[in-house]
C-alpha cells in the first residue's frame, strides 16, 4: 500500500536567504526530534556551480512504545540521508531523502525542491512528495503506515514553522509582493 504526502509552500522570502536557513534548520529546540545533522560529503562541479551535499540525521526514534514491543521497533534512533543539490545559477535546489533504518521493512523517501517563485522572484517556492511503505510487519503494516502519515504531515508542518522563524529572525517580516 503506502501513503503520500504532498506539499506546496511559498517562502515570501528571497531564494538564497531561505536554502541558508533550511540548510541550518537543525537541530533546532522546537523539534527535539532531531538530534544531529552532519555534512558527510559536499563538493562543487566547477563548470555548472552546482554543489552537492550529502547529509546523514540522526532523530529520536518516535515509534509509540506500545509498538515497540516488535523487537524490529526498539532501535532508540533512526538515521536518514539527504542528498542536495544546489544551483545558484538557476536558483534552485533539489532535495532526496530516504531512511537508512528498518530498509528491509520500511521504505521513506521525499524529493523536494526549493526555486525561485514564478509569482515573485523575491519569493521562494518549497514543494515536496513524499511517500512512505510499510511491509514484512503483518497486522501492524497498516497500523504504522497511518502513524507513519500523521507524524509525516505534522512534521512537514513543524518545519514549515522553523523556517518562517529562522528567517524572520534573519531578515525580518516577509516581503510583500
Amino acid at each position: 500500500m503506502g501513503v503520500t504526502v504532498d506539499v506546496h509552500e511559498v517562502f515570501k522570502y528571497p531564494f538564497e536567504q531561505v536554502v541558508a536557513s533550511f540548510l541550518r534548520k537543525y537541530p533546532n529546540p522546537m523539534d527535539k526530534n532531531v538530534i544531529s545533522v552532519k555534512t558527510v560529503e559536499e563538493r562543487k562541479d566547477v563548470s555548472t556551480g552546482i554543489i552537492y551535499r550529502k547529509r546523514i540525521a540522526v532523530c529520536q526514534n518516535v515509534v509509540p512504545e506500545v509498538l515497540r514491543k516488535v523487537n524490529i521497533l526498539k532501535v532508540p534512533n533512526i538515521q536518514l540521508e539527504e542528498e542536495s543539490w544546489f544551483n545558484p545559477q538557476e536558483r534552485n535546489m533539489a532535495i532526496r531523502s530516504h531512511c537508512l533504518t528498518w530498509t528491509q521493512y520500511a521504505s521513506m523517501k521525499e524529493e523536494s525542491v526549493f526555486r525561485e517563485s514564478m509569482e515573485n522572484p523575491n519569493w521562494t517556492e518549497f514543494i515536496q512528495k513524499g511517500r512512505i511503505s510499510i511491509t514484512g510487519a503483518g497486522f501492524l503494516n497498516c497500523v504504522l503506515e497511518t502513524f507513519a502519515s500523521t507524524f509525516l504531515r505534522q512534521g512537514v508542518q513543524k518545519g514549515i514553522r522553523i523556517m518562517e522563524m529562522l528567517l524572520k529572525e534573519q531578515c525580518g517580516a516577509p516581503l510583500a509582493e
